[in-house]
């Protein structure tokens, strides 16, 4: 697989000679020496780097890549391979939820069940740095993703280069959590996750995202699966505006052991 990568890359700075090592087998120097084929490290910024993600996600391979939180890992969520390499990767527990990423409402709608969320409400929500919770869609029928829960967690990020893969990739949802083992502290820059890039398909790099180390809270996340009311699972970068949102269209606080 990585030499099905390498040849794509040298057949795109093939065709596009005015690209300067934009995607790069050796951006960053590995640590391993086992590895033959370095991960390809591709600026978001290149022109090649939805065309090297999509190529990925079609191997069935996790990718490294910014969110308007902090770096994530992502794969195609109703790939069952996928999935349990993301979570062999992250040293997860599988009982763990995972959320999904897609590109817009009408995908939020499709792959979880949100018919008592209104269009105003989750535009005032959505984009940004938060994960709302709901019942899941029949279109989510990978059996390894989120095994113990009825539930999904769904994002919609505010960062182009993420949206656009969610568009690019059959408006098929992607399966989303941070990039760096369970437990250990997110990451606002590539290198911070390095020790796994010989398990990923490629790494996307945005330099650093966000200045301050309240960024690696990662998004709120909400459980809006009742309607009328919610639960705050994760305060995340975004819970005042939220929650600010929420009590103005009606929502009350309930607590988790009571849904």
């Amino acid at each position: 697989m990585r030499y099905l990568q390498t040849l794509l890359l040298r057949r795109l700075h093939g065709t596009r000679p005015q690209l300067q090592s934009s995607c790069s087998s050796n951006s960053i120097t590995m640590q391993t020496k086992q590895q033959t084929q370095p991960t390809p490290v591709c600026a978001v910024a290149s022109l090649d780097a939805l065309k090297l993600a999509e190529q990925c996600l079609h191997l069935g391979q996790v990718i490294g890549l910014p969110t308007d939180t902090v770096y994530g890992l992502a794969c195609d969520a109703n790939n069952e391979e996928a999935i349990q390499r993301l979570y062999e990767i992250k040293g997860r527990d599988e009982h763990k939820p995972v959320a999904i990423c897609v590109n817009n409402i009408a995908a939020l709608r499709r792959y979880g069940q949100a018919s008592h969320l209104s269009d105003e409400l989750l535009t005032r929500l959505l984009p940004g740095p938060l994960t709302i919770i709901v019942e899941r869609s029949p279109q989510l029928s990978n059996r390894f993703l989120n095994p113990s829960t009825t539930k999904i967690g769904i994002r919609i990020p505010d960062y182009k280069f993420m949206r656009d893969l969610c568009a690019t990739w059959h408006e098929q949802p992607l399966a989303l959590t941070s990039a760096n083992r369970s437990s250990a502290p997110s990451s606002l820059q590539v290198s911070e996750f390095q020790s796994l890039w010989p398990q990923l398909g490629a790494v996307f790099d945005a330099g650093r995202i966000g200045q301050t180390e309240e960024r690696r809270l990662a998004s709120t996340v909400i459980d809006l699966a009742k309607p009328g009311s919610y639960s705050i699972v994760r305060a995340g970068v975004a819970l005042k505006q939220t929650l600010a949102v929420l009590h103005e269209f009606g929502y009350v606080k309930q607590d988790l052991d009571t849904m």
